[in-house]
Order: structure tokens, then C-alpha cells, then sequence
């Protein structure tokens, strides 16, 4: 979260920052360095400030700039895939979708394996190469399955794909947290 990033567009609204500072959000923290009064408690860590009246950043005290510099390159770095992971929930995804597919054969026909064949090398080929944890769980793969499917000329590619995201939202992040739980405890 960077304290001083406004979109180019607010540009002529805040003529009092520096030119040298990134142009994206403007953003402060709760504490907040002007006289109005703070947010309500309903508002979250951070609010979008737009206000012509901002002081200079060099004018804020050093250790809000220093706060500010900070949170500018404070990035969380998610932990890289873990392969034995990947491979644990994978069988436990495979074993889900053919036993939840099997039983919507109106859908399937005997495609259920193929299907399930398509769908699972999706999840591990994710699972081995972009999932780091919860925060991590993207739609993208869902998406694919079911393309894949419908690109094959598989029947059941919407039924397919939701059945393994709603397979996946349930279990993936809790495994993970247990996973990695273990670990920690070793």
C-alpha cells in the first residue's frame, strides 16, 4: 500500500506533490495527517484520499515519510508451490470428480473419465506451478477446464467446471493450512 500514488487523472488536483513520486493510488493509512476527523469504524485499514489541500510530502514529519517509503516497497511474497502437496490434493480431487460425476451421468454420458482426465491435469499442472497458498486460488484454471472440455466437444463442460470449482473452494486453502500446519510443527 503506497501512501502517495494518484492516477494521472487526479494529476491537476494535487499540485502540491512531488513529480518524482508513483502515479497509481492515493492512499493513507488510518492514522490519518490531516485535522478532519478519523474514519468510522466501518471503513477499513486504508481509504482512497482525494483532497487538493494534501501537504507536500516533503513537509510530513520523517517518520511518515519513512512510513510511507516503506509501505511503497512492502510486498507479501506467497510461498512457492509446494509438489507433494500438489500431487496429494490432485488424487483427492480426482477421486472427488469421478464419484460426483459418475453420478450426473445425464450430463456426462460415458465421457466421465475423459472428463475428469482433462479437469484434473488442469488442477495439478496449477497446483505444481502457481498455488502458494491461500490468497493463491485463482478462477483461471476453472476457466480452462471448461474450455478444454467444450473445445474437445465433451458434453457437460459448465457442470464440469463448477462441480471442481466447488470442490476446490472448499478444500484446496483448508489443505493447504493443514499441509503446511504439519510442517511448521516438525
Amino acid at each position: 500500500m503506497a501512501c502517495f500514488n494518484a492516477p494521472a487523472s487526479l494529476s491537476p488536483l494535487l499540485p502540491s506533490l512531488p513529480h518524482h513520486l508513483p502515479s497509481s493510488s492515493l492512499l493513507f493509512t488510518r492514522r490519518r495527517l490531516s485535522s478532519t476527523p478519523p474514519l468510522p469504524s466501518r471503513f477499513h485499514r486504508s481509504f482512497p484520499l482525494i483532497s487538493p489541500s494534501l501537504p507536500p510530502f516533503s513537509s510530513l514529519p520523517h517518520s511518515i515519510q519513512l512510513l510511507c517509503r516503506a509501505a511503497e516497497y512492502a510486498e507479501y511474497k506467497f510461498p512457492d508451490p509446494i509438489p507433494e502437496f500438489a500431487e496429494a490434493e490432485t488424487s483427492k480431487f480426482r477421486i472427488h470428480m469421478l464419484q460426483r460425476l459418475t453420478k450426473k451421468n445425464e450430463y456426462f454420458g460415458d465421457h466421465v473419465e475423459e472428463i475428469v482426465g482433462i479437469c484434473t491435469e488442469i488442477l495439478s499442472n496449477f497446483l505444481h506451478t502457481e498455488y502458494g497458498g491461500p490468497g493463491t486460488l485463482l478462477v483461471i484454471p476453472f476457466i480452462d477446464m471448461a474450455d478444454t472440455i467444450r473445445e474437445k466437444g465433451l458434453p457437460g463442460a459448465p457442470q464440469a467446471a463448477r462441480a471442481a470449482v466447488v470442490w476446490a473452494q472448499k478444500h484446496i486453502d483448508n489443505d493447504w493450512k493443514e499441509w503446511t500446519r504439519d510442517s511448521d510443527s516438525d
